[in-house]
């Protein structure tokens, strides 16, 4: 099995409100269904092109955030990293279903948002191809 790497903006516990300004970001090596290891790291850039390359140059495949511009998003996709938006709640509660393929079950959608800009939508740990 191949460890995936995941990414999560994240601020008091919580999954960031809004990636395009969150500092800190949790990078999460998952292999087998299992969290393997958790490193916190602080981005530096703001344009959506340079944050997207930084986030892309850390290996990650999927990034789980709430709201994200259309242009971050769509710099995020270009770099070949899939975008889960739009999802809200505790973090290790958000790890937690992430890993049991329970994201989607409503309860961690933001309120008022419908899902639908979930680019690749939402998988079992793994990077939709």
């Amino acid at each position: 099995m191949a460890i995936v790497k995941i990414a999560i903006p994240h601020w008091q516990g919580r999954i960031s409100p809004v990636f395009d300004v969150s500092e800190n970001l949790f990078l999460i090596d998952i292999e087998g269904g299992r969290e393997l290891r958790r490193e916190n790291v602080m981005l530096k850039g703001h344009d959506p092109f340079r944050r997207a390359k930084e986030v892309s140059g850390l290996g990650t495949e999927v990034v789980l955030c709430g709201a994200v511009s259309h242009a971050l998003e769509k710099a995020l996709v270009g770099a070949g990293v899939q975008v889960v938006g739009f999802v809200c709640g505790d973090l290790d509660a958000v790890v937690t279903a992430f890993l049991q393929g329970q994201l989607a079950d409503g309860g961690f959608l933001m309120p008022g948002s419908s899902g639908k800009r979930q680019s690749g939508g939402i998988r079992r740990g793994r990077r939709k191809r």
